[in-house]
Parts: C-alpha cells; sequence; structure tokens
C-alpha cells in the first residue's frame, strides 16, 4: 500500500510567497476600500500601505480595475464565511432568514473592515460609475436580496410566514434595518444600533406570523 492509500487526506497546500503577497495586499485593499472609497485604490496608493513598491504590486495586478475587481472577490469570500455559511445549515426558512440577518450584524460588529459592511460602503460609491466593478457589486446586492427574498418565500411554503406578505417588500424592509445599523455603527461603534436592528426585525417577523385559529 502507498502512502497516499494508507493515508488519503493530503496534506493542505502551503501557500507560496507570492500568494501570501497578493493575499497581504489585497486585505489592505479591502480595508482602504472602505475608507478611501474603492475609487481611491490606485496601485501607487496601495503600495504606500503595504510597504511595497510599485513595481511589486505590478506583478500581482495589471491594472486598476483588476485590483478593484480582485478586492471584491476577497471581500465576498469574508461575507461568505461569515454570514451565508451560518446559515447554509438552517432546518426551516424562518431559521434560515433570522440567521442571515443575525450573521450580517454579527459582521458588522466584528468590525471586519474600519468603514463597516465593505459592500454596504462600496456600492454606494460606485452607484453612478457604469462598468465591470459597479456590475459585480450590483450582481453582488442582487443576490444577497434574492437570498433574503428566497427564506421568506421558503417560510410562507413551510406555513411560518402568511402568505399575504410581499416577499420582496418583507426582505427590502429587513435590509434597511441592516444598513442603518451598519451606518449608524460605524458613526457611534457601540452595539445600539446592532441591538435595534435585532429589536426592528424580529418585531417585523412577528407581524408575518400565521394566526393560529381560535376553537
Amino acid at each position: 500500500m502507498s502512502p497516499d492509500e494508507s493515508n488519503p487526506k493530503r496534506p493542505r497546500r502551503r501557500r507560496s510567497d507570492g500568494e501570501r503577497s497578493r493575499a497581504a495586499i489585497l486585505d489592505e485593499a479591502a480595508r482602504l476600500a472602505t475608507v478611501e472609497g474603492i475609487g481611491g485604490l490606485s496601485l501607487s496608493r496601495l503600495a504606500d500601505a503595504v510597504g511595497m513598491s510599485k513595481s511589486g504590486l505590478f506583478a500581482h495586478f495589471k491594472s486598476k480595475q483588476e485590483l478593484q475587481l480582485a478586492t471584491i472577490e476577497v471581500a465576498n469570500s469574508l461575507f461568505d464565511e461569515q454570514v451565508l455559511e451560518p446559515a447554509s445549515s438552517a432546518s426551516t426558512g424562518l431559521e434560515r432568514l433570522r440567521r442571515l440577518t443575525d450573521a450580517y450584524l454579527r459582521y458588522v460588529e466584528a468590525e471586519n473592515f474600519p468603514g463597516g459592511c465593505f459592500f454596504a460602503s462600496v456600492l454606494a460609491e460606485v452607484e453612478m460609475q457604469p462598468g465591470p466593478v459597479r456590475d459585480r457589486l450590483i450582481a453582488f446586492l442582487g443576490d444577497w436580496l434574492e437570498r433574503l427574498e428566497g427564506a421568506v418565500r421558503e417560510a410562507q411554503d413551510e406555513g411560518a410566514i402568511d402568505p399575504a406578505e410581499d416577499p420582496g417588500q418583507l426582505a427590502f424592509e429587513l435590509e434597511a434595518a441592516l444598513l442603518l445599523s451598519n451606518f449608524q455603527f460605524v458613526v457611534v461603534r457601540t452595539s445600539e444600533p446592532i441591538e435595534r436592528a435585532r429589536r426592528a426585525i424580529e418585531r417585523r417577523l412577528e407581524t408575518t406570523s400565521v394566526a393560529t385559529p381560535t376553537a
């Protein structure tokens, strides 16, 4: 029996120095984007921030747009890990909806980025700037709202949410509470807006419950 056959779990491949450098660059780029804007992510500005020469940075990214798109993907991966994955094992639509909203609030409160939620920050910046960067961010927003709305529809199918509720409208209202909590948290840096959002979301969900008929 070969070593590979006796030990089916292969060791993780270690990242090369180049991969580690790229990851460090993108981590810093994501942080800067929430403070200075994704439009401010120039190769020279980022080179200064990470202590690298501009020519060294060019080895990883050939253009500003390539850097911006790669930064979005890194932020997306973190969002998937901290917000989407905790909800993936929910057994019902209502539980998934609650997990999605709660995980988002935890993601904000964890202060992954100095400017709050990466996507809330950069979407506000690029909304009137057509191009691949805006398109990618709009696709993220569409996917996120579809997940909220999909969880509402699933809960309706299960009888947990009144079928008379408009799923898109409910998703919009929940997203409004999440966004406001993010913007206020960035300003005050206390848990108050997070807790207010939790209460607002729970109260709204209580109004959606299907009334149990009385005997």
